[in-house]
């Protein structure tokens, strides 16, 4: 099996290859149900490998990503949105802020860095916690913003949500961003930065002892993990074309959790994996639940399935491990 595995040039150029591939194919069908999928499969796939390197590379275990999620759609959202019916639909917001129009790029860029910001500043209360005391932090996290985006009507319009967010998510926009993303969190692990994070989580107090600043590793995959939240938050309603505070909540933090569960703690090949098959299983059960009219059978589904895959592969697919990719 070592001969046959991949260097990281090859491994990436068959991703791009990929990808590209999948790009054009679903393109070329001209189906929009299918390009919608496609783009919220890749959208789940960047948020999986930026978990993987929030909780997988430092043993936290974190479900905030929803939260960061939120900030960065809605301060991309203010940039975003037409001009002219911005007075309309978002009545407090400052008139300097109001007559500013970006691109997408540029307006996701700005919801990650605020995204990144507000991880940062939060991070260093919490990520000292440990374990279940961080999850139930986070999960508070996840209450807290969807609140403020609820009682902040002139910004967010509350509970009637931001409809007519401009379609301008294209493929390849969010194609190009997957692949950066994994590119990114790989070099991480591969890289000091990443073996000193993996040492932090396999044990803290002896990373500790070789001059190991466990704290500042924390922090920074907390935020680094926030930031793409963000931007892929800022993402997904230029594709949906609508943006409500409960858009992003606990059961997509539970599929997140379930996706690095099933992949490996750690392993980026099988985050991506399994974001790919839990995103196409969870859709193909949302049709049974349609056409049979027995709706929430989706989660019960994936929540039996995990626990018997638990059972039987404690550590996930892969655990650390990257499977056909050598290292360097």
């Amino acid at each position: 099996m070592k001969n046959l595995a991949l260097s990281p040039l090859q491994a990436f150029l068959f991703l791009v290859v990929l990808v590209s591939g999948l790009i054009l194919a679903v393109i070329g069908s001209g189906n929009g149900y299918f390009q919608t999928f496609t783009a919220l499969t890749l959208i789940n796939v960047m948020l999986a490998v930026s978990l993987t390197m929030t909780n997988g590379f430092t043993g936290m275990f974190s479900l905030g990503h929803p939260a960061f999620m939120t900030m960065g759609a809605y301060v991309a959202i203010l940039f975003t949105y037409p001009v002219g019916r911005k007075g309309f639909a978002m009545p407090a917001l400052p008139e300097v802020i109001a007559q500013i129009h970006l691109p997408l790029p540029l307006a996701a860029t700005v919801g990650a860095l605020v995204a990144a910001f507000m991880g940062w500043l939060i991070g260093r209360l919490v990520v000292h916690l440990q374990t279940h005391y961080l999850a139930v932090a986070t999960l508070g996290l996840i209450i807290v913003v969807q609140t403020f985006a609820l009682n902040l009507d002139g910004f967010t319009r509350g509970g009637r949500g931001i409809t007519g967010v401009p379609r301008e998510a294209s493929l390849w926009l969010i194609g190009i961003c997957t692949v950066l993303i994994i590119v990114l969190c790989w070099r991480i692990k591969h890289a000091s930065l990443g073996r000193a994070m993996l040492a932090v989580r396999e044990n803290e107090m002896a990373a500790r002892c070789f001059g190991i600043d466990a704290f500042r590793l924390k922090l920074l995959a907390f935020t680094l993990g926030a930031g793409i939240a963000g931007f892929c938050g800022a993402l997904l309603p230029h594709v949906v074309s609508v943006m409500s505070p409960k858009s992003f909540g606990l059961i997509l933090a539970f599929n997140l959790i379930a996706i690095i569960v099933v992949g490996g703690q750690g392993s980026i090949v099988g985050a991506i994996l399994a974001a790919l098959f839990i995103s196409v299983g969870s859709e193909s059960l949302r049709m049974v639940e349609e056409s049979t009219g027995v709706y929430g059978v989706t989660q019960v589904i994936v929540a039996v399935a995990l626990i018997s895959f638990l059972l039987v592969r404690p550590k996930g697919l892969f655990g650390l491990k990257e499977p056909l990719i050598r290292s360097s």
